[in-house]
């Protein structure tokens, strides 16, 4: 007679692997994302399985090539930074605290960790899409704050990319870090504050952020 668990037991084995395999899949993407952020674009495969504790073999078997796995991480992390950016265009108070609240989850999520590939690769469409969407919710989010008088008026979205981008860089390996790194970054928050003295130079151009993405100097 044909055992009537086995079919179940069969499933529940193959549930089971599905689900290791989609929480390495998580640990990969977080790892690649730290990896990405610490010793940029030419930093090895093998240094994301280490720090995603699975076998350089999982990942591959997962992304075919270095760039699948970028192409995955930009599309993961420009959603993210839009549903961050709804979130805050949408949270009552001041505009400042508006901004501050979505720099810190951005700064949390090392959303800035792309900023370290940017020429080393070709953005898909969909992907370069998204960014309009979220530098266009950037520029809406930074009006709020400038428009009730609580972010100064010298500030622009290119400038909060930046700070975004330097705290995500800044290294996490010990508590005291992490205890630095929210440090600064609360002083460089209360900076975007209205009535402070003028930024030195001239403002940042969108154009020349945006060249070092256009033009791919190799692939990784």
């Amino acid at each position: 007679m044909k055992n009537p668990d086995a079919g179940g037991m069969r499933a529940g084995s193959r549930f089971g692997r599905q689900a290791e395999a989609e929480r390495n899949d998580v640990r990969v993407l977080y790892a690649a994302r730290a990896v990405f952020a610490e010793q940029g674009a030419e930093a090895p495969v093998s240094a994301i399985a280490v720090r995603a504790g699975v076998g350089i073999g999982t990942l591959y078997r997962r992304y075919g090539s270095k760039e699948q796995l970028l192409h995955r991480l930009c599309a993961i992390g420009i959603a993210e930074t839009i549903g961050e950016l709804r979130a805050a265009l949408e949270r009552e108070g001041s505009g400042w605290e508006a901004l501050a609240h979505y720099m810190a989850a951005a700064v949390d999520a090392r959303a800035g960790a792309f900023a370290a590939l940017a020429g080393t690769f070709s953005l898909p469409e969909d992907i370069a899409a998204s960014n309009q969407e979220a530098k266009g919710l950037a520029e809406r989010l930074l009006l709020r704050g400038q428009g009730d008088g609580t972010v100064r008026e010298d500030v622009t979205t290119l400038d909060i990319a930046h700070v975004i981008e330097m705290f995500s860089r800044y290294p996490r390996r010990t508590e005291e870090d992490d205890h630095a790194r929210r440090r600064m970054l609360a002083l460089t928050l209360d900076g975007l504050r209205a009535a402070h003295t003028g930024l030195p130079g001239p403002r940042p151009d969108w154009a020349d952020y945006h060249r070092t993405w256009d033009e791919p100097s190799g692939t990784p």
